[in-house]
């Protein structure tokens, strides 16, 4: 077990930084394992490779592989947490466990350089046993969902096993679907794909109470439901996903959760469904597009210590300088001439802590809701203006005095208007843009407030731990809608347009109202100039006779 190579290397806990991280070791999931390692603090540990075997005997370092059902998160502190599904190209199964070898290879240890053990996890646990039948083979027909929609006829069978999915030859509709399990994809375009089945627990899951654990709003509802499997797709910046980048991989992470109904009595309280908690994970290269792994745990994690769960955001763009009023859904595309402040607004909700801060870390703009999409142009960095803007962002200060019931759960900013340009034409990309932010919430600890970084430089003694770093979990929140973005000599939209129009319009009928008023006052004084001469000429008739 992981716990005899703990022993064996008590030992290094005087001698030097590698040991394996706390007590609890090991945790047996229904369909993976999970364990975690310390192996040193940030770069001041010696080069530490974990090294583990496939089916063949051939050696290979843990990395992240989907491929292979690998996930590693290394965390702040220098541990890591190995995540591997039972179906790995590393697990073997032996006497009813599954079992992976592993060692830690390092220059710093004696004799060969390394430890290595065999971890063991039983193929079958009492109290989550999973049916005996194959989670493919008990997919009913009416009951089958297609794993690529529109795609999956012409899938083959290795490509639609590599997403995770079952698959029939003999199914000439769905030959490509869903397996009785919890499968996630995470896609290029920055979205979960999560479909759950009912028959990952026993007794079944009541489909109807499973939900986000950080956000129950209609847009991180279920896309797609049956009696069988229900079907969640939401982009990393909504519904209260958290974000963190460490040794160069970008991790995005979500929880869902069933609820339980439960009866209760004078005596006591029951239920009749089943515990659900599944935790996915997408993991990204640091400046690529293309997942690199993903993660489901179906474990339990451990009570938190000081998080009170995720974050709920909002981003909302003000119609003016004052923020007295937003914009609401039905008014985006938002109009805006280049140059021109748009006021950005980013709020905790659902929180009434007075003493909680809201953080800005990060704030960006793309051509789309995906968050990853090039070209990305950064507002704020750090919570402070992107120093290599000619029109910085223009930090918004909100008095402590202001009429919001909790000043600190706001931040606002004014970004100068722009557009985005091809890098190879070096022409104007015409078209809307999104804006993005990371946030976190600070609790004030002592003395010492939460404050931005950009703000040390002033007040050096307020470096402090309780700012969230890079490498910790962030939310993020995407505006409601695009700001579309024009010059002085380009109307962007219609109503620009008939405005415009309209305008010159009245101009010109005004003018022609001014040319008519002159020609009927003239041609009224020489009418009237003509009846005067000619009543004289009358009058001097009459004389005359």
């Amino acid at each position: 077990m992981v716990v005899g190579l703990w022993v064996r290397l008590c030992w290094w806990l005087l001698a030097g930084p590698l040991v394996l991280a706390g007590p609890s070791l090991l945790t047996c999931g229904e369909t993976s394992l999970q364990f975690t390692l310390l192996l040193g603090a940030g770069n001041q540990r010696p080069h530490v490779s974990v090294m583990t075997v496939d089916a063949k005997g051939v050696a290979h370092e843990l990395q992240n592989d989907s491929t292979c059902g690998t996930s590693l998160l290394w965390k702040p502190d220098g541990s890591v947490v190995v995540g591997v599904a039972y179906g790995s190209c590393y697990i073997n199964q032996k006497n009813g466990s599954h079992v992976m070898t592993i060692w830690i290879a390092t220059p710093a240890l004696p004799g060969n350089g390394s430890l290595s053990e065999e971890i063991r996890c039983p193929a079958h646990l009492a109290a989550q046993d999973a049916p005996a039948a194959s989670p493919c083979a008990t997919v009913q027909l009416l009951d089958r969902v297609s794993c690529v929609p529109g795609v999956s006829p012409l899938l083959t069978q290795e490509d639609c096993e590599t997403r995770g999915c079952c698959y029939d030859p003999t199914d000439q509709v769905i030959p490509c679907y869903y397996s009785n399990q919890v499968t996630v994809h995470c896609t290029a375009s920055g979205q979960f794909s999560i479909m759950i089945s009912k028959e990952v627990t026993l007794p079944p899951l009541v489909l109807d109470s499973v939900h986000l654990s950080g956000n129950q709003t209609p847009e991180c509802a279920p896309m797609v439901q049956n009696q069988a499997f229900t079907l969640f797709r939401f982009p990393f910046s909504s519904c209260g996903t958290t974000f963190q980048e460490s040794r160069g991989q970008r991790v995005y992470e979500n929880t869902l959760v069933a609820e339980q109904a439960v009866q209760t009595s004078q005596a006591a309280s029951i239920t009749r469904d089943s515990v659900f908690r599944a935790t996915v994970r997408c993991s990204y290269a640091a400046g690529d597009s293309l997942p690199v792994s993903f993660w489901v745990s179906t474990m339990s994690p451990p009570a938190p210590a000081t998080q009170q769960g995720p974050l709920a955001l909002e981003l909302r763009i003000a119609t003016d300088i004052h923020y007295s009023s937003y914009y609401n859904i039905s008014d985006y595309p938002v109009v805006r001439l280049l140059r021109d402040p748009v006021h950005v607004e980013v709020r905790l909700l659902k929180r009434t802590d007075p003493n909680l801060v809201l953080v800005l870390h990060h704030c960006w703009a793309t051509p789309s809701t995906n968050l990853q999409q090039e070209p990305m142009w950064p507002i704020l960095e750090d919570g402070c203006p992107y120093a290599k803007d000619s029109y910085a962002t223009q930090l918004v200060p909100i008095s402590a005095k202001s009429a919001l019931e909790f000043p600190s759960h706001y931040q606002r900013f004014a970004v100068s208007a722009f557009t985005f340009m091809d890098s190879t034409s070096q022409q104007a990309l015409h078209g809307p843009i999104y804006f993005h932010c990371s946030a976190s919430a600070c609790l004030p600890q002592g003395l010492e407030p939460c404050t931005s970084p950009c703000t040390r430089s002033q007040v050096p003694r307020l470096r402090r731990t309780s700012y969230h770093s890079s490498a910790e979990p962030l939310t993020l929140v995407t505006a409601k809608g695009p700001v579309d973005f024009t010059s002085n000599q380009r109307a962007q939209t219609p109503g620009l347009q008939e405005g415009i129009q309209a305008a010159r319009s009245q101009i010109w009928w005004t003018k022609v109202a001014v040319a008519g008023a002159a020609v009927l006052l003239t041609a009224l004084i020489l009418l009237a100039v003509g009846i005067r001469m000619y009543w004289q000429q009358q009058n001097c008739a009459s004389v005359t006779i």
